[in-house]
């Protein structure tokens, strides 16, 4: 019988009074009193379909006269604090034309779009309940990665900037075949970092529409990224393989591209390579990182239960004590950290 990797919902952890201090310290504190349960109050909606006319599993909602104009200002505000330097004069040339609500997953977010009324450009940002974990998942993004990511918290709502890019499911589905030999290659090796990248920072549940392919061109080839779009499962799960993409059947298509273009020294190399980028990132943000690190230490993110099956999983794995002595699963996250500082540079662990 097929291992099922996760069974339970995960739970919403509160922001703690440490964090928060951590976040206000980075400027990561609205400055606009906005709620997540004051767009709750819709007084209509009607189902959103995509092109295909396929149900999207998005309504678009409606308030009154008087809720909307309080609403829209609030939204337009936000727009500017986390688009721009907080400049207010900007708000006499946004619409918000679209507020909708999502009926599925862990966090139902809300996804308000914003147009600029001069020349029609538009984007998206969401709203959705501060659960620690998905706040320590951007924050850890936005420093770790090489992408910058926006996002602004007031106590306990979340205003997250939209991720550009194809999901990962969609991709699979209707463009993965059209590429040349050459861009599967590349596709390939890609997962592989990506897959790196994930089980390192501990962040899980990344299965096809939890991640974006973004196209980038290049002179003339055009070459493609993979972006986590989801933080809920930033250092919660007990078992391993959740925080290693390969192993959600929805990524087979990539599991088997992977092992179609690439022989195991190219594999092992992209591995290397990635695990040496986030070592690198690691030293040149040390200050920030420690004091995130630290904060996530001491705060309760997971079960006790999850978190020692994990350190167990990785002790196992590399072999490092530093595992079993983890408290917490900000403690394993440490640890994971620690690691690959310490041995960057051989390309022969964590195999």
């Amino acid at each position: 019988m097929k291992e099922q990797l996760m069974v339970f919902k995960k739970p919403s952890y509160p922001l703690n009074n440490s964090f928060l201090d951590y976040l206000e310290r980075f400027d990561r504190i609205s400055k606009v009193s906005v709620f997540y349960d004051d767009l709750l109050r819709f007084s209509g909606s009607i189902n959103v379909y995509d092109k295909n006319d396929v149900d999207t599993l998005w309504i678009r909602v409606y308030y009154s006269e008087f809720e909307r104009n309080e609403i829209d200002l609030n939204l337009k505000k936000i727009y500017s604090y986390l688009h721009s330097d907080g400049n207010l004069d900007i708000i006499k040339f946004l619409s918000v034309d679209a507020i909708d609500y999502c009926t599925f997953g862990n966090s139902k977010p809300f996804r308000v779009k914003v147009r600029n009324i001069l020349n029609d450009n538009y984007t998206y940002f969401y709203v959705k309940k501060a659960d620690a974990s998905r706040v320590y998942g951007l924050e850890l993004e936005h420093i770790l990665s090489p992408d910058k990511i926006h996002f602004l918290v007031y106590k306990d709502t979340l205003i997250e900037e939209h991720i550009m890019g194809i999901p990962g499911d969609v991709f699979m589905e209707e463009h993965l075949v059209n590429r040349s030999e050459t861009e599967k290659s590349q596709i390939a090796k890609e997962f592989v970092k990506f897959n790196e990248r994930c089980m390192i920072r501990l962040l899980g549940d990344m299965r096809a529409y939890n991640y974006v392919i973004v196209p980038i061109h290049d002179f003339d080839q055009v070459v493609f990224r993979i972006r986590p779009i989801d933080f809920d499962q930033q250092c919660y799960e007990g078992n391993l393989k959740v925080y290693r993409p390969q192993f959600f059947k929805e990524n087979y298509p990539m599991v088997k591209l992977v092992k179609e273009k690439l022989e195991y020294s190219s594999i092992e190399q992209y591995k290397n390579e990635e695990r040496a980028a986030l070592a690198k990132r690691l030293f040149s943000t040390e200050t920030r990182i420690k004091k995130l690190l630290h904060i996530m230490g001491n705060d309760f993110i997971a079960p006790d239960e999850n978190t020692e099956q994990l350190k167990l999983e990785l002790y196992r794995l590399t072999h490092d004590i530093n595992f079993n002595r983890a408290k917490s699963m900000g403690n394993v996250l440490s640890s994971a950290f620690d690691f690959i500082t310490r041995n960057y540079k051989n390309t022969d662990f964590l195999r």
